[in-house]
């Protein structure tokens, strides 16, 4: 079997429902991960292709990822595609969740309540990256205070409980990310948390793809450490600094 082939095989296992976590960090060593995250390349499905979406969505297509870009009127994407190249396209959400072996949601938050409605058989065992911030004015009381109540990983996860969910990308704005990406190291710190460990290892992947350096801040309960106006938010800062203003690890 040719080696990329072999790497491929590799990842697409890591993917699997049922799989192990082949590519964990205490297993694996910084040469074969970079190998993995330079060879290896997955399907995106990008839920909402706005600032957020369309830059994160674009960092991964010039990664070499192929991804899907989908929003309410997939024909507006066109432009946005063809600058893109061949490894991007646009079409409708049910296409973009057949598509992904991930996906990646960026609507405004209130929306995420009908998203679990209308497609929730679909992401069933998906590895969901949410970005999504509860903003009152926006999105309604109701959603913004279940938020501050109980956390926004679970409150996320309450309305899309079938998927492999982690928090991902919500905390710098979409200037930020597109200016910041791949720049020399270090490199700006992405906070992720979620409950699934090999959904967390994908997320940790695919933001060291963007350019960006990922901080594991915990289960998705502990993502309200980082939501909007948490001491995690907004952070422009290194893995290091992130890890300190959180009293993490190194």
């Amino acid at each position: 079997m040719p080696e990329h082939d072999a790497i491929d095989h590799g990842r697409r296992a890591l993917l699997g429902v049922g799989g192990a976590l082949l590519l964990s960090a205490g297993l694996w060593p910084a040469s074969a991960r970079a190998q993995s995250n330079s060879s290896a390349k997955i399907r995106i499905g990008v839920i909402g292709s706005g600032r957020i979406g369309g830059t994160v969505g674009g960092l991964w297509v010039k990664a070499g990822h192929p991804v899907l870009f989908t929003s309410l009127h997939p024909e507006e994407l066109k432009d946005m595609v063809a600058a893109l190249g061949a490894l991007a396209q646009a079409g409708t959400v049910d296409q973009a969740i057949a598509f992904g072996d991930a996906l990646f949601i960026a609507v405004p938050y209130g929306a995420l309540p009908q998203i679990g409605r209308d497609y929730g058989a679909a992401l069933e065992g998906k590895i969901v990256l949410d970005a999504g911030n509860a903003m009152p004015a926006r999105d309604g009381a109701a959603i913004a205070e279940e938020v501050e109540t109980n956390g926004i990983g679970v409150t996320s996860q309450k309305y899309l409980p079938g998927a492999r969910l982690v928090r991902a990308f919500n905390t710098i704005n979409y200037k930020i990310l597109a200016s910041e990406a791949n720049r020399p190291d270090p490199k700006l710190a992405i906070p992720i948390a979620g409950d699934d460990p090999q959904a967390v290892q994908v997320a940790a992947e695919l933001v060291r793809d963007a350019g960006f350096d990922p901080v594991v801040v915990g289960k998705l309960k502990d993502a309200s450490r980082f939501q909007h106006g948490a001491p995690g938010y907004g952070q422009q800062v290194t893995a290091a600094e992130l890890k300190q203003k959180l009293s993490l690890a190194p």
